[in-house]
């Protein structure tokens, strides 16, 4: 059945109690369900980049409140080591993370967490200066680029490009002599990114959004390549719960994905709004123009990084795939592959834990997709979430396309 994102509250109530009572704890009312839910508040941390948009979206739109959750605003924080931190110390118990971190979290810091969604799909590129001379992956060699985090799909897709142009990424002090093969990377804050690339600090950086359309925008930088056009519609980041909260609230943990899975739905039909509230100029969740994010979310032109261009950003346009896009079921041979290929991702620190752990027993352990799948059956079903990827006659499961 097709619904349209606005629901019936009362139909979606009905639908969502019994799905809850499906989970093995007891029904609620449609109207009872509107009661405030004073079993725990909702704390949401987030990064302000459009990878948190589901989350805003849903918080802008009182989602979370229609669910009868206890929510504050949403508190932002600089970098991803201190949002995990956070995360650690339960100052949030609901975030956005880049898929590889709660795996780094789970298997090797062994804390409980649980990915309960996708947030986003694609919504990153990497960046060069427009006068650089970087046309293609092999123009980066003995260059500086800059990652947002070791544990990040910006990581594993960027090396997955070096190598392929037959580079060695490295790790080494800045001012060490590269050989002519290897391209350096560090870690360095989304927000600084595109400032250090205009002082010629660095050569290139890959990050999410918005920073790729501030460098367009602000510095005439140029788009090397998006990576949902290297990985056709990948996970970036996911909705991360504490599996001690999802056991011992599981009514809880419902009515945070039925807000999260609502405003995905919403957000895919007005992109041009979403940009809007996300803006300073609209709710203020992102310290960036209502300009520059219309550039993220409508700004995928093939006039412009298509055929004929240089750098040549999208290649794959038959993918029909969007700059940024939504849809929160998470594929189990998604998270299979991201495990298997950061096993052959260059990052700093004791990584031997990846070695160790069984691939597709360690994705199923990782993830809990009844709540999302419930949730997505709330909305009409998951080809309310139509991308060119979807099997009409298995939606559940998919192949992931990739074409460095």
């Amino acid at each position: 059945m097709i619904v349209s994102s606005d629901i019936n509250r009362r139909k979606f109530l009905k639908t969502t109690c019994g799905t809850i009572a499906s989970l093995g704890v007891s029904s609620l009312s449609p109207v009872m369900s509107f009661a405030k839910d004073k079993s725990m508040p909702l704390r949401i941390g987030y990064l302000p980049i459009t990878d948190a948009t589901p989350i805003l979206i849903a918080h802008y739109h009182r989602y979370f409140h229609e669910e009868g959750l206890d929510v504050a605003r949403p508190i932002k924080v600089r970098r991803w080591s201190t949002l995990t931190e956070s995360f650690f110390s339960n100052k949030f118990n609901v975030t956005h993370m880049l898929f590889p971190i709660p795996i780094w979290m789970r298997f090797n810091r062994k804390f409980p967490v649980k990915v309960v969604a996708w947030n986003h799909m694609n919504g990153s590129a990497i960046t060069v200066k427009a006068n650089s001379g970087i046309e293609a992956f092999k123009d980066l060699a003995g260059k500086q680029i800059a990652v947002p985090y070791w544990y990040s799909m910006h990581n594993i897709i960027l090396q997955m490009g070096l190598k392929k142009a037959g580079l060695k990424p490295v790790i080494k002090p800045e001012s060490a002599p590269l050989e002519p093969n290897e391209v350096n990377l560090f870690i360095l804050p989304p927000p600084e990114m595109p400032s250090a690339l205009v002082a010629n600090k660095i050569d290139g950086f890959i990050v999410a959004e918005p920073y790729n359309a501030i460098a367009e925008l602000k510095i005439k930088a140029k788009i090397l390549r998006f990576t949902g056009d290297m990985w056709k519609n990948h996970p970036c980041c996911v909705v991360v719960m504490n599996e001690k909260h999802i056991q011992s609230n599981p009514v809880f943990t419902q009515k945070v994905v039925n807000a999260i899975v609502r405003a995905q739905l919403w957000i895919n039909k007005n992109p041009e709004k979403t940009a809007y509230i996300l803006s300073k100029e609209g709710g203020k969740y992102l310290p960036v123009s209502h300009k520059t994010l219309t550039q993220v979310f409508t700004g995928y032109d093939q006039s412009v990084y298509g055929t004929g261009n240089v750098p040549h950003a999208i290649r794959h346009p038959l993918w029909n795939v969007q700059r940024i896009g939504f849809q929160p079921y998470p594929y189990p041979s998604a998270t299979q592959f991201i495990m298997s290929e950061m096993r052959h991702t260059l990052m700093e620190g004791d990584t031997r834990f990846l070695k160790s752990i069984h691939i597709e027993n360690s994705a199923k352990d990782l993830v809990n997709d009844s709540f999302v799948r419930h949730a997505i059956l709330s909305v009409g079903g998951i080809h309310q979430f139509m991308t060119s990827d979807l099997k009409m006659s298995d939606p559940w499961n998919r192949e992931e396309i990739l074409d460095i």
